[in-house]
């Protein structure tokens, strides 16, 4: 009788003790899957963890986005589970359905959120600071950048930025990108100095946008430019009255005439200074213009233009130029 009671204690400790290890195991399960399974997210999100918020509060942030399931079984996971880096400062973009192990991991590595601010080919001075005021995301204030000064490209920056240093790192890419193009200039061409290849490609730079124009248009000025011909560039008129925004109307023959720093009808010779900010084709274009005689240019209806090397030619040209617009009535 005592074995028998003996045999059913063991086996009731035994089935006890499978219940326990059971149920120790399902909340193992749940703990993982909640841990390391795909997250509540519905579609990607982003927090900002400012200098010295701690886990409790992130987490909360992460909660009230939809990030994870639950605050404080976050800040316990990630104590027990996600090791003891501390999360960084920053702006972090939390992507759709990201475990919370996933997104510990991505708030401890500090992989931050990167946006971009573009500066398109010709843009002028003017329109680089109305696009950096606009990035509420920055802080600070500056006036317009030096016109010519700022490269062409697209930078990243973190929200908190200074709106100054963003302009200064675009300065500095423009005075590298001008130096080492400069170093490997072609022998003999027009412009003696940085500076006044920084001018001319301006102009290049507005007179076309198609890439395979470019040393052809750079030739036709330097050739002017070495003859001591006036440029006669349609842009050079409108940067005094607009500061290189569109002038959105056809110029006018007192604007023609006007003479000022800038207005190449009015004087031979490049003007003051550059009237937009020019990209690496363009600079590279006036630093290597194509071996061409060309001296004149004009519209040729395809977004082109047809170039000339005398005077005969180029007028043969522009009655062509006008019978397409009369054709098309524009």
């Amino acid at each position: 009788m005592a074995a028998r009671r003996g045999r059913s204690s063991r086996r009731w400790f035994w089935r006890i003790a499978i219940i326990i290890l059971l149920a120790l195991g399902a909340s193992a399960g749940l703990i993982a899957q909640e841990w390391r399974g795909r997250g509540p997210l519905v579609k990607p999100t982003r927090i900002e963890v400012r200098d010295g918020a701690t886990l409790a509060q992130t987490a909360t942030q992460l909660e009230q986005a939809g990030a994870i399931y639950s605050a404080d079984r976050f800040r316990l996971y990630a104590r027990v589970l996600g090791g003891s880096a501390p999360i960084k400062v920053g702006e972090f973009r939390i992507p759709a359905r990201a475990s919370a192990a996933d997104i510990l991991k991505l708030l401890q590595g500090g992989r931050t959120l990167q946006r971009f601010i573009t500066v398109p080919e010709g843009w002028p001075a003017v329109l680089v600071k109305e696009r950096l005021d606009a990035m509420k995301e920055l802080t600070g204030t500056v006036d317009a950048p030096p016109e010519g000064s700022v490269l062409p490209d697209s930078y990243s920056f973190e929200r908190g930025d200074d709106r100054a240093a963003i302009i200064a790192r675009m300065r500095d890419a423009m005075t590298n990108y001008l130096a080492n193009a400069w170093a490997q200039r072609k022998p003999g061409i027009a412009v003696k100095t940085p500076e006044e290849a920084l001018i001319l490609a301006s102009i290049v730079e507005k007179e076309t946008g198609k890439p395979s124009e470019r040393r052809l248009v750079a030739a036709v000025y330097s050739n002017r430019l070495k003859q001591g011909i006036m440029l006669q560039a349609d842009p050079t008129i409108i940067y005094p009255i607009t500061r290189g925004k569109p002038l959105g109307r056809r110029i006018l023959l007192s604007e023609v005439r006007a003479r000022n720093a800038y207005n190449t009808y009015a004087m031979t010779g490049l003007p003051a200074g550059p009237i937009c900010n020019p990209g690496r084709a363009s600079i590279d274009a006036v630093l290597d213009p194509a071996d061409s005689r060309a001296l004149y240019f004009v519209a040729d209806g395809t977004g082109g233009h047809a170039f000339a090397d005398t005077l005969e030619q180029h007028n043969a040209n522009v009655r062509k130029w006008r019978a397409f617009r009369a054709e098309r009535g524009i």
